[in-house]
């Protein structure tokens, strides 16, 4: 049965119902739970964003504040996951992991490969990412980059309440180090997700919006402004198709090059900074393999080299918007 549910809420759900089934499953991070031990447990706030409320009062001590230490508590959550549980930690903003990410690149990611395959490290990572919440540069980066880049850890952004569900279910029964990345600013955004448990796997995108005439690629916010942009181009009687990609690593490039090899045209979305980016990857990945089926020079939609501003005018011509990508169309459209 599926009822309308925000994204936060989808994610405190799909936390609930995983603690609920598996009694391995604990979680960790800074005040996840506010207020252990006073009168007010019921009504803790759940991280900085409430993200987590309630849990703790269904859960208890397998929900556990940290000290302001990412080092600390994503290194034992790493830990906890090779000796038999399988913890969901919470880095407040991804932006943080420059203070954990040897644990992240230099240990969770190479334990299966270093112990010839025979080690398991089922622990998720859950981190808020992305601009467009007056965060200041500090607290507001697209940093899916990084850790795409690294072998060993899955990286999963969703786009939608729905998708954040099952794919966040997938990711605590996964075996290996997921990093799952929230878009702060999604967390209000509300679809049917089903009452049920139920989990999405990696590595399959998702055709957001079918059309003809060029596709666009994206993940997270930007697969709104993406399929805002196809709205307002079907309008002028230009036909595009909206790929959310869901998971950076696996990707599916497959459904990608099925579509380019149909519309000819590519455009590629990414609120990172375009150096290195997802965007630049694709268009690469998509230059090498169908170079043939390309009617029009492939077109990448990013954040500017800098940055994320802390003026609310900048901030909001930094994130790439539906008028750039409807842009970036018509320019592959006119080739």
């Amino acid at each position: 049965m599926a009822r309308t549910l925000s994204f936060k809420d989808a994610v405190n759900e799909a936390i609930d119902q995983e603690m609920t089934r598996d009694p391995t499953v604990i979680m960790m991070g800074e005040d996840i739970v506010g207020g252990t031990g006073s009168p007010g447990e019921a009504d803790a706030w759940g991280g900085v964003l409430g993200v987590t409320k309630g849990l703790y009062a269904k859960h208890g001590d397998r929900l556990m504040d940290t000290p302001l230490s990412e080092s600390a508590y994503i290194g034992a959550a790493i830990g906890a996951a090779t000796c038999g549980l399988r913890p969901i930690a919470e880095l407040m903003f991804l932006d943080f992991l420059g203070v954990c990410f040897d644990q992240m690149y230099n240990q969770a990611a190479k334990f299966r490969y270093m112990f010839g395959g025979k080690a398991e490290t089922p622990v998720t990572i859950r981190a808020m990412v992305g601009g467009g919440f007056r965060a200041a540069a500090q607290h507001s980066q697209m940093l899916t980059p990084i850790i795409t880049h690294v072998p060993g850890l899955k990286v999963v952004c969703p786009s939608n309440a729905y998708d954040a569900k099952g794919l966040l279910i997938q990711s605590i029964r996964d075996n290996d180090p997921v990093i799952f990345c929230e878009h702060k600013n999604l967390y209000a955004h509300e679809v049917d997700v089903p009452e049920e448990s139920y989990a999405i796997p990696f590595g399959e995108a998702n055709i957001a919006r079918e059309g003809t005439d060029a596709t666009i690629v994206a993940y997270g916010l930007m697969v709104h402004r993406a399929t805002e942009a196809a709205e307002n181009l079907a309008k002028d009687g230009i036909d595009c198709e909206v790929i959310d990609l869901r998971t950076l690593s696996p990707i599916d490039m497959d459904t990608v090059y099925e579509s380019v090899e149909s519309t000819g045209r590519l455009i590629c979305v990414d609120e990172a900074n375009p150096r290195c980016s997802i965007a630049s990857d694709v268009t690469a990945s998509v230059t090498q393999e169908i170079f043939s089926s390309l009617k029009a020079a492939p077109q990448l939609v990013t954040a500017p080299h800098t940055p994320v501003p802390f003026s609310p005018v900048l901030e909001d011509l930094y994130i790439p918007s539906a008028e750039q990508v409807a842009d970036a169309v018509r320019k592959t459209m006119a080739t």
